[in-house]
């Protein structure tokens, strides 16, 4: 039987998705857990790795088994044994053709930015901060020139696996309530660092540094080198895959309307 699990958690305190001779990253706290409810061993597929300090709002992961759980029961064993800033938000079922990976058509992310003279403190972790000013409109203008199908090499990082730095951002929206920014990402995969690199550089056009128009010789050139440094990884959020209709998993999570 495939099971497939929607995951939510906030990963100040880990190493990153993937799992480490520290044993502290989510992975090993999912495989662990999994382990305590079942008294198995279990290696989990996931949608897609996030680095240390960045949040999952609906990280998707499947694994093959022979218990027969039902649905609630996977949900309510496996996150008794979690710590309190993991959480399993829901089980499926699933066809023997589903791969939370390679299923999946898209990937979105948000990025929550506080814009204050103060650094954060209650929500420190959560969110990226600057102290200057920033104008929504260069920002928007900047951003656009990132939608389609580009070479984003001078938004990847050195380490990045990828075989090809040529992705589809289908999407990049910008928002503000309050002192609060949210920029919403959707692509059909995403390089090493990429929306990190890329809130750098927007970052840079909204203070003032560069016109709008500087992002489209950053893509030009092709070169990290190019690019402002990357931003902090603390208001990043991996919000879920994307998949077929015909898999009918849900699409949200409830800490999508926390995030401002």
């Amino acid at each position: 039987m495939r099971v497939a699990l929607g995951l939510s958690y906030n990963g100040s305190s880990y190493e990153g998705w993937q799992s480490q001779l520290s044993g502290n990253t989510i992975q090993d706290r999912l495989e662990h857990a999994l382990g305590q409810f079942t008294a198995q061993q279990f290696r989990v597929n996931c949608a897609g790795r996030t680095d240390a300090g960045v949040h999952g709002l609906m990280q998707v992961v499947h694994f093959d088994t022979l218990l027969e759980r039902d649905e609630a029961s996977w949900v309510r064993g496996t996150n008794a044994f979690l710590p309190r800033d993991i959480a399993v938000q829901w089980a499926r079922h699933m066809p023997g053709d589903f791969h939370s990976r390679g299923s999946a058509i898209a990937r979105r992310y948000a990025y929550v930015l506080l814009e204050s003279p103060v650094r954060p403190s209650v929500e420190a972790g959560r969110v990226g901060w600057v102290y200057r000013p920033m104008d929504g409109a260069a920002i928007e203008r900047a951003a656009a020139y990132l939608v389609g199908e580009h070479d984003f090499s001078s938004f990847r990082a050195a380490q990045c696996q990828a075989k090809s730095p040529v992705k589809t951002l289908t999407r990049i929206t910008v928002s503000r309530r309050g002192p609060y920014w949210r920029f919403e990402f959707e692509a059909n995969a995403f390089l090493h660092h990429m929306i990190r690199n890329i809130m750098g550089c927007l970052v840079s056009v909204g203070q003032g540094a560069h016109s709008p128009e500087w992002i489209l010789e950053v893509l030009a050139a092709r070169d990290r080198d190019a690019a402002a440094p990357t931003f902090s990884p603390d208001g990043l959020y991996f919000m879920g895959p994307v998949y077929e209709d015909r898999f009918a998993l849900p699409t949200g999570a409830p800490a999508y309307d926390w995030l401002p």
